[in-house]
């Protein structure tokens, strides 16, 4: 089976269940996430010949990294879990010196047929993804298996000197659904609240940032969106204990009343969980530690946007993700209108005009890309309440 994306085309088997179980060559349902990724790798990119032309590699200690590093050098991709090898093409077909890994030698002879189908130059490795990023280092190390991610995350950040790039498909366990699963994946406390697929982003960059900081590597969240049955995000590295430090600062705990949905977040590594509702009186349950902070830089997020182009088949979702990913406050959690306009049986209106009942009654307020009726804000649940009943 031909499949054309952005501008290659690429050979696949095909496949009754695409996406289901582990010996899968090719996920459709991901084209979003691959066209997402081009737009990063094409920002990244931008970034950089920005930074060289002021005379500064403006990456910190990330740079210290890979001294010999220049704005003329072609950067190295790492595909880590090649399978049909379209990541690595499309990544060489916007300049990168790709590398494809994979310990499955089908897959591996399928990647090296696309580059060479695409007339494109790349290397395909039959290796464990692991080995090799702990003996070679790259650019950019792109790490997207089935299922969690946490088995390469250590090579990742040992292999990569500027950015790691994370798919994680087990939902279920970031979320809290599958509890005993998440934490022993994330050695964290996930809950299964309203907020779900945000809690399990949060789980996620978490776990991440701390598996850096082993490493004094600071792991900043530049671009992250959760959709549909996966969570992604994309860290810039920075080299150093104080900024690794400074990122561990921003980890913390969630306090959650299903009651009432009285929520309240904490930052620090040393739970001090409520054990009843302030509000209600009913039991508490914590979640932690989680990433309390931005999920994404907002100018990144905003030039990622910029370098999706009409060609890429998920072009206008891809514009509008990023649109509303660069616009969400900075809470930790979000609400659902919908959700609650039912509980407290009253009408749901327009987002739009829900969001401007919030932002003219005082509050911050704005739309989330979890979903067409969420949005966050500063406001507690008491007092979105009063706007959501005003007459």
């Amino acid at each position: 089976m031909r499949v054309t994306e952005g501008d290659v085309t690429v050979e696949v088997p095909e496949q009754a269940d695409a996406g289901v179980g582990e010996n899968v060559f090719f996920n459709p349902v991901q084209e979003l996430n691959r066209d997402l990724t081009v737009a990063v790798l094409r920002a990244l990119r931008e970034d950089e010949r920005s930074e060289s032309s002021n005379g500064a590699s403006g990456d910190g200690g990330a740079a210290s990294r890979e001294s010999d590093r220049d704005g003329d050098r072609t950067p190295r991709y790492l595909d880590a879990n090649a399978a049909s090898g379209i990541r690595g093409v499309r990544a060489a077909a916007e300049g990168y010196e790709a590398t494809c890994c994979d310990v499955d030698p089908d897959a591996v002879e399928l990647a090296r047929e696309n580059l060479a189908g695409n007339d494109l130059e790349g290397r395909v490795v039959h290796r464990d993804a692991n080995a090799l990023m702990h003996e070679e280092t790259f650019d950019v190390v792109d790490v997207d298996p089935f299922g969690t991610p946490i088995p390469f995350a250590d090579a990742a950040f040992r292999g990569a000197s500027r950015l790691v790039c994370i798919t994680a498909t087990d939902t279920a366990p970031l979320c809290g659904a599958h509890f005993e699963s998440g934490v022993r994946h994330y050695s964290t406390v996930p809950r299964n609240t309203e907020y779900h697929a945000e809690m399990g982003l949060r789980v996620l960059i978490s776990a991440l940032v701390r598996t850096a900081a082993r490493y004094d590597l600071a792991a900043e969240p530049v671009f992250s969106h959760a959709t549909k049955h996966y969570a992604r995000t994309y860290l810039r590295l920075e080299s150093g204990a104080r900024a690794a430090n400074a990122l561990v600062d921003e980890l913390g705990y969630v306090d959650h009343c299903e009651h009432c949905l009285f929520r309240e977040a904490t930052p620090g590594l040393i739970a001090d969980p409520l054990d009843w509702c302030p509000e209600c009186g009913e039991a508490i349950q914590t979640a932690g530690p989680i990433w309390l902070g931005r999920t994404c830089d907002p100018e990144f997020t905003e030039a990622v946007r910029d370098a999706v182009d009409d060609g890429m088949g998920t072009a206008e979702r891809a514009r509008d993700l990023c649109e509303t990913v660069a616009g969400e406050l900075d809470e930790p959690t979000h609400y659902d209108q919908h959700r609650l306009c039912k509980r407290w049986g009253v009408g749901a209106v327009a987002m739009d005009e829900f969001i401007e009942r919030l932002r003219a009654a005082g509050y911050s307020a704005s739309r989330t890309h979890y979903g067409g009726t969420t949005f966050k804000t500063d406001a507690d649940v008491t007092e979105i309440r009063a706007v959501a009943v005003e007459d």
